[in-house]
């Protein structure tokens, strides 16, 4: 079904503008705009300058941004700069941050 569904932006990829996806989104490339999707996924090479507003975000590479979600992951690779709402956050050891968060319900 659709949860199976997902592109991929990878490191040779530049993108100046906002990007909608209806599903899922894997960013390993240069993006300057804002994202919206269901579940984004970001990896070392990404390199963000725009928000985010998704469901489900797994952040692993460069954000200068604010993100909007249920449920924000943090893995170690992540370097963030901004403003983080979610419902749940999980952060791994050896991320480097710049945040204020705040829990919404």
């Amino acid at each position: 079904m659709s949860s199976d569904k997902s592109s991929t932006l990878l490191a040779d990829v530049s993108v100046e503008g906002d990007i909608v996806e209806k599903d899922k989104i894997i960013i390993d490339a240069k993006i300057s705009g804002d994202i919206k999707s269901e579940n984004i996924e970001t990896h070392l090479n990404s390199n963000i300058k725009g928000n985010i507003k998704t469901k489900q975000a797994s952040l692993g590479g460069k954000l200068k941004g604010n993100v909007n979600a249920d449920q924000i992951n943090i893995r170690k690779t992540a370097d963030i700069d901004g403003v983080l709402n979610q419902k749940t956050l999980s952060i791994e050891e050896g991320a480097t941050l710049k945040i204020k968060t705040q829990t919404h319900k």
